[in-house]
């Protein structure tokens, strides 16, 4: 049975939400990459390499880098979510959810998808599609 590129997608976006969810609470750390500390685009890198797909480190040149762009009203879990003039990067994990290290003082956590993330998008990307 062959595999389609979306659903090998969709299971490294799986392995991905799995990766960053082992590090709720982790504090935010500015420039920090894991594995105990994470700022935004740190956490996202860190849960996408360890679900083999390789991502820039910055929130820019991840937004520049993954070709597959989606709109808001179509987001799928694993994808990244932009804000803040594309400066910061959430996941989207599902359920109108996003994993994220939000800022100084702050810990890796959860939050709703309506409010700061709808209200502040800028743009978002799918990892390896």
């Amino acid at each position: 049975m062959k595999v389609t590129k979306s659903a090998l997608q969709q299971a490294k976006a799986k392995r991905a939400i799995e990766m960053a969810t082992n590090h709720l609470g982790d504090p935010y750390v500015w420039g920090a990459t894991g594995p105990r500390a994470f700022d935004c685009s740190g956490l996202v890198q860190f849960a996408w390499r360890k679900a083999g797909v390789t991502l820039p480190r910055t929130t820019w040149s991840m937004l520049s880098a993954v070709k597959k762009k989606v709109a808001l009203a179509h987001l799928k879990p694993g994808d990244l979510i932009f804000t803040d003039g594309g400066g910061h990067v959430g996941m989207y994990i599902g359920h109108d959810k996003v994993i994220a290290a939000p800022h100084t003082g702050a810990v890796v956590r959860i939050d709703s998808l309506s409010g700061y993330w709808s209200s502040s998008f800028v743009s978002a990307v799918r990892p390896d599609a």
